[in-house]
């Protein structure tokens, strides 16, 4: 019988919880609705494709806590709730739903894994209770709730110690402790962090071997592992912060095994009904093991295993909380072979993962057990070495100069890896690299071939290298912009060199059964290890669409909501779809939705192999954010055909000095600026204008490197810090005002655009670091103006596709800040509160669908109002300040709608408390404010109380820095700006908020398929 499914998500993409559950969220709903049940989806992430109305029948952008979901059951009366996909967000809402009966009361059942086994593995003293009951050997621990007890046992066992809180996500509040002082820091912000207020505190085990499998279980008892996984870094950085090699390299069988059963063993004793991902630490040096942790859900992991093995662990894992057996579900890749069979793989897999320290300068980059990647890559090849380097091709960022080597090795960085790699350059041996970071031998004999392939390629030139060393070269993952280096020579002659030499890219399947039976897959990878194995797919009219790559800090997930609806449209109109991406989190890199994937690091050399190989009509770069867009000119000039405009309007657009020249032609008012080539060119330029001063490299991210200087001495620091491959330098004059941005479609003259989105907070703060709220308030006048600069810029550049334009108004004049040639990041935003897919009409447009006119389309009437705000990743990089600038620092966005924007922000900020009601939960610092009577206490004295929740201060002071950074270290809300403090009070107007379904519903309602 057919069910209504409440599916609760796991919110905006923070720092251990990310795209991957919306990946895992997103094939739950469609198994759900595969068997014919009505989804209703609470996830409060409007930049995901889990929120479009394809994926669910009913989708609330609500805040994720018990009072908010209470009132979505009543509303909707849903028969059962599914919770195991939403990451740690959602399985801790399902047990505190339980525990206060809303469950009961409402008769809804909880699918898959039940409470009281979610406990047995959240629950430190509960975990560690069973692995004691099972013979399971856990490191000496203790289960503690407050400082006096974690330095007791500190004392017992002696430093360094290791805390872990109790129902977190991404290791938050968690570290390992060198002696007493940080100990007591770890523990307080432990205690803090863990919603039952219990931390385990455990001797180190650091060096050791950690080993994960992912393993997936049924009601009947059945378990399969579905991969097993090994970290290059031993015990003591965060999984998500460790490079990860699948399958494992280095264990025997008799360790695998012994493992493998140890993991079965747990994950039935928890009776866990779906996936669920086993850590464990075994000892290099012996076959003595220790059980880390368990997760009783689907994980980071549970995506990158089911990426590395093609085998779909969130659809699968739906199903059999459906009540479904693994032995009578299909293997959807073979199509004949059952989930019961263990998936084996012929080619072996690195995860590589991305951290935002190339934004923030300021961090600290030492890793350890709290994790700091925002995303991560996935490379796939036939050699260990060739993974390695494919990994490192995808990351799409720069490895800075390296200092001081041997402190990346005794304390792990992100640059360990780097760092190992130049130490074997310079003669240091693999014993000594091995007994400092007790890294196996096995991965740095691997670093060590390629180091020595590299020296063997310095001997050469284009002229005279042999045939078999380029072989080997491919073989062993060399790009030919590396070999560009090594060489000497352009890459057009090591290109035309290579395929003189017939050395060109083979493709494999990724099929889960190492081809030891038939397989319906098109998930493909590129080897040179190997001969072809797929052939071109057929078809008539052949699209590539390029992805975005890893998600980071300005380019998130929003960029993969694109790529996918633009597959989708595609689709409809009859293209034949080929998606390239990298990331193993999203669900572009789902083998179902292109009709074929190949999962390469985004370069040249892979689109004009993978264009060759299919045949492929037309490339897509406009939904694959500036990865994608930064890519276009090099395609272009290889003879690649572009869908959209040439890169000549492209550069019109970015370059500073010929956009404003275009401006000024139209009669369109922009900021003041110029274009600099050079740092002294930008020294020379500053003394034209007056301080403040917007810097921004050019073709970058998320406002990366961009500052407001103040003066000639910070303007020289930004200068200095930016990387030649930024240049040239805008330089723009800073004015004040409010910011409106538009994204918008265009056919080459006419424009349509759903409405515009105001900034909460004033201009100089980063779009993607603002509050804002669509539609706009603004008054007429400017939505006008919006209209006609925009039509002028698009049918001066004869501008087909999508675009975003961002305006700064200020004294009811309008001036245009700057034009983004793409996808942005707020169009899934627009699409989802306009109830219009953007993407899909850029789509038809850019293919030149004759059945859309845009002075046809309507968008629906927009009843409510939506606020989009920003999320600050500050639990795992507590040591930065917060205050809001030009380069943006949030890792992802949350939404909710209301009838009001008072409403709205309401619901934004219900995780506070109502400061006019208890004004001992505030503390402010700044003017203006004087309606709200925060604390009365120094401050040294609040944030020690229980009671501290919000701090407000706008001041830009050493001290002013220092308090914020340390109420964020205490879990406290730290607003630095006074227009984001107002709207928060504003919030407080609204008591009762209802909750609100994003527009729009699925016509089909359920269906049995």
């Amino acid at each position: 019988m057919s069910k209504k499914i409440l599916v609760i998500g796991s919110g905006p993409i923070i720092i251990g919880q990310a795209a991957e559950f919306d990946y895992s969220g997103t094939q739950g709903c469609l198994a759900l609705r595969e068997e014919g049940h009505e989804v209703v989806l609470v996830n409060n992430n409007p930049a995901t494709i889990m929120t479009d109305h394809t994926i669910a029948d009913t989708v609330y952008c609500e805040p994720l806590t018990v009072p908010s979901i209470e009132t979505i059951i009543e509303k909707e009366q849903p028969d059962a709730l599914l919770a195991g996909l939403g990451g740690q967000t959602a399985l801790n809402l399902a047990v505190e739903l339980e525990k206060a009966g809303i469950l009961k009361k409402y008769e809804v059942e909880l699918l898959g894994t039940s409470v009281p086994s979610i406990q047995q593995g959240e629950d430190r003293e509960l975990f560690r209770e069973l692995m004691s009951e099972l013979g399971q050997p856990v490191p000496e621990s203790e289960v503690i709730t407050s400082v006096e007890e974690a330095l007791k046992f500190a004392d017992q066992v002696g430093y360094p110690v290791i805390s872990r809180p109790a129902y977190t996500l991404g290791g938050r509040g968690g570290g390992i402790a060198d002696h007493e002082e940080e100990l007591k820091e770890l523990i307080e912000n432990g205690l803090k962090a863990s919603p039952i207020h219990q931390v385990i505190i455990e001797k180190s085990i650091a060096g050791y071997k950690e080993i994960e499998y992912e393993i997936m279980r049924d009601q009947n008892g059945t378990c399969i592992s579905v991969c097993n996984m090994e970290n290059f870094d031993p015990v003591g950085v965060h999984t998500g912060d460790s490079i990860v090699v699948a399958p494992s390299q280095t264990l025997t069988d008799n360790e695998y095994q012994m493992l493998r059963k140890a993991s079965f063993d747990i994950v039935s004793a928890l009776e866990v009904i779906g996936g669920c991902n086993v850590q464990l630490a075994l000892d290099p040096d012996s076959k003595n093991y220790y059980v880390i942790e368990v997760n009783p859900r689907v994980s980071r992991s549970s995506a990158l295993a089911s990426k590395a093995t093609g085998y779909p662990i969130a659809k699968m894992a739906t199903k059999l909380a459906l009540g479904y057996h693994l032995d009578q579900l299909l293997n959807p890749l073979t199509g004949h072979t059952y989930a019961s069979f263990e998936p084996a793989l012929d080619y072996v897999v690195v995860k590589f993962p991305r951290w935002p320290f190339d934004k923030f300068a300021d961090a600290d980059r030492k890793l350890g057990t709290k994790m700091k990647a925002t995303g991560e890559v996935m490379a796939i090849d036939r050699t260990l070495e060739g993974a390695f380097q494919k990994a490192i091709q995808s990351l799409d960022t720069s490895i800075p100069v390296l200092d001081d080597l041997e402190k990346h090795l005794t304390l792990p960085t992100d640059l360990r890896y780097f760092a190992i790699l130049q130490l074997l350059r310079d003669g240091e041996s693999v014993e000594s690299i091995h007994e400092t970071t007790k890294i196996d031998k096995f991965f740095l004999n691997a670093l060590q071939h390629m180091v020595n392939l590299e020296n063997q390629l310095k001997e050469y030139t284009v002229d005279s290298l042999p045939e078999s060393l380029m072989k080997q070269a491919k073989w062993f993952g060399f790009s030919d912009k590396q070999l560009v280096d090594f060489l000497h020579a352009e890459e057009q002659e090591v290109e035309h060199l290579r395929k003189s030499m017939h050395v060109t890219a083979s493709y494999k399947m990724v099929d889960t059964c190492a081809a030891e039976f038939e397989a319906q897959t098109n998930y493909a990878y590129s080897t040179y290890a190997g001969v072809n194995e797929i052939e071109p797919l057929p078809a008539n009219k052949k699209a590539l669409i390029i992805g975005s790559g890893p998600i980071r800090i300005g380019q998130g997930v929003e960029f993969d909501y694109s790529a996918v609806k633009a597959i989708e449209s595609l689709k409809q109109s009859g293209w034949t779809t080929i998606m390239l991406n990298n990331n193993p989190e999203t669900v572009s890199t789902d083998y179902e939705t292109a009709d074929r994937l190949y999962f390469e690091p985004i370069q040249k050399e892979v689109v004009s192999s993978i264009v060759e190989h299919e045949s492929i009509d037309v490339v897509f770069t406009q939904f694959g954010g500036q990865t994608a867009i930064n890519m276009a000119n090099e395609l272009e000039e290889a003879g690649i055909p572009l869908a959209g405009v040439s890169t000549s309007v492209l550069d019109a657009l970015e370059d500073r000095d010929l956009f404003y020249a275009a401006l000024d032609e139209l009669d369109i008012p922009h900021v003041s600026g110029e274009t600099c080539l050079t740092k002294s060119e930008a020294l020379q330029a500053a003394k034209q204008y007056t301080y403040p001063m917007l810097c921004r490299p050019s073709y970058v991210i998320g406002g990366q490197g961009m500052v407001k200087v103040h003066n000639e001495t910070e303007l020289k620091q930004a200068l200095n810090a930016t990387d030649d491959r930024h240049y040239p330098i805008i330089l723009d004059q800073f004015m004040t005002g409010k910011e409106v941005e538009v994204d918008l479609v265009a056919d080459g003259q006419q424009v349509f655009i759903p409405g515009v989105m105001e900034h909460i907070e004033p201009a100089g703060v980063h779009s993607g670091d603002s509050m804002s709220v669509f539609p706009a308030t603004v008054p007429g006048y400017v939505h006008q103006k919006v209209k006609e600069y925009t039509e002028k810029i698009v049918s001066h550049f004869h501008y087909k596709g999508i675009m975003n334009v961002q305006f700064l108004w200020q004294n009811e004049q309008l001036y245009v800040l700057e034009v983004n040639p793409r996808a942005s990041r707020t169009v899934p935003i627009v699409s989802k509160v306009a109830d219009l897919s953007l993407v899909d009409l850029a789509t038809k447009i850019l293919i030149d669908d004759p059945s859309v006119s845009l002075e046809e389309v309507k968008t629906g009437s927009m009843e409510h109002v939506a606020v989009k705000y920003p999320l600050f990743s500050s639990h795992a990089l507590p040591e930065l300040d917060h205050t809001l600038g030009a380069n943006m620092k949030s890792t992802g966005e949350g939404m909710c709608l209301g009838n009001t924007v008072e409403e709205a922000l309401a619901k934004v900020f219900s995780h506070l408390p109502n400061v006019y009601e208890n004004g001992e939960a505030v503390f402010v610092e700044g003017e203006g404010f004087s309606n709200v009577s925060g604390s009365t206490l120094s401050f040294e004295e609040w944030i020690q109380t229980n009671e501290a929740a919000v701090y407000f201060n706008d001041q830009i002071n050493a001290q002013a820095k220092e308090r914020r950074v340390q109420a964020l270290k205490y879990g406290v809300e730290v607003f630095s700006e006074a227009s984001t403090f107002q709207a928060y009070l504003n919030g407080l107007t609204c008591t009762e908020p209802v909750p609100v379904s994003i527009p729009g519903k699925r016509p089909e309602g359920v269906q049995k398929v």
